[in-house]
């Protein structure tokens, strides 16, 4: 059998490694152009490209594959199958109809939950208790395809998005080698998605990380988490942006001023933390700008007014 494989971010990385693993033959990567990355903005290629280059697999990296030329091109390389994760374009149904065995995505939710472009973040803020990973037959909505297989994971309170991203990452790439050579033989059946329980992510705004300390101790330590790496959450103290790194939810701060800097035990598992409007949230590891990223202790050591401002200042 005859692959494509589409991805661009590190998310899709270990299915392309997986694919390469198997008996069947990867003809061609599609990924996101280059992206200038940096202070310097430098030129940088995905994750994606990268692997696919080390293994010497041909790259090709269209803006847009709406275009006739583009398709043709796709077509030329008679796939059997297209694989897709975390791709980041929107494919049309003149493409998902070229490969005879149509196009799987890896897709990092227990769909129909979590739809879009941001299910691992929304996973986090959601609260949920657990998530997964989707192996469905793309269509041209968004996510609404069939389900080919799913399996599950707990979400740990000490997950970002980063490190949920990663553990999915290869739970999709495992459940991918598991899944496709059943599809290619004709021995799995879809299912429909249930659409009463479908949910929806958008696209995260960078602003979305500014923290409003009005909301529940609960709810920005889930946002500390479904923020990082990415856009991070941030409060401002003294003109400065100060980063929130890790985050832990505490009970008291009844009285207390949304925003007001208390000091705390360590056996409450910070040394200081934020009234908010319900709850307090202690603070373990912080990022004052034009400084180190640092531990509570540390930070507290350098800035001594701290205790007792009120934020953001």
């Amino acid at each position: 059998m005859r692959i494509v494989f589409m991805g661009t971010p590190e998310f899709g990385v270990p299915a392309l490694e997986q694919l390469t693993k198997g008996e069947h033959q990867v003809v061609a990567v599609y990924t996101q152009p280059d992206r200038p990355v940096g202070r310097g903005r430098i030129s940088t290629p995905s994750a994606v490209k990268r692997a696919a280059l080390a293994h010497g697999l041909p790259v090709f990296q269209p803006p847009s594959l709406k275009a006739t030329a583009e398709v043709e091109r796709l077509a030329e390389l008679k796939p059997d199958v297209i694989v897709v994760a975390a791709f980041g374009q929107l494919l049309s149904q003149q493409v998902l109809d070229i490969p005879p065995f149509g196009c799987l995505n890896v897709h990092p939710s227990l769909l129909p939950r979590h739809r879009g472009a941001s299910p691992i973040p929304a996973a986090i803020l959601g609260g949920d208790e657990e998530t997964g990973v989707t192996i469905m037959l793309m269509d041209v909505g968004l996510d609404t395809g069939p389900i080919l297989a799913q399996k599950a994971i707990p979400i740990e309170p000490e997950d970002t998005a980063e490190s949920l991203s990663a553990k999915l990452a290869q739970l999709g790439a495992e459940l991918l080698g598991q899944t496709l050579p059943r599809w290619l033989d004709n021995r799995l059946t879809s299912k429909p998605q249930d659409e009463e329980n479908a949910t929806y992510s958008g696209s995260i705004a960078k602003g979305e990380g500014e923290i409003d300390w009005h909301l529940s101790a609960i709810e920005l330590w889930r946002r500390v988490r479904a923020f990082y790496p990415w856009p991070g959450c941030y409060t401002r103290w003294r003109g400065k942006q100060l980063k929130l790194l890790q985050a832990i939810p505490l009970s008291g701060g009844q009285g207390l001023e949304p925003g007001r800097v208390i000091s705390l035990l360590p056996e409450q598992g910070a040394v200081f933390g934020v009234a908010t409007g319900s709850g307090i949230l202690g603070l373990r590891r912080v990022h004052l700008e034009g400084k180190r990223a640092m531990t509570a202790e540390e930070f507290l050591r350098g800035q001594r007014g701290f205790i007792g401002e009120l934020l953001p200042d």
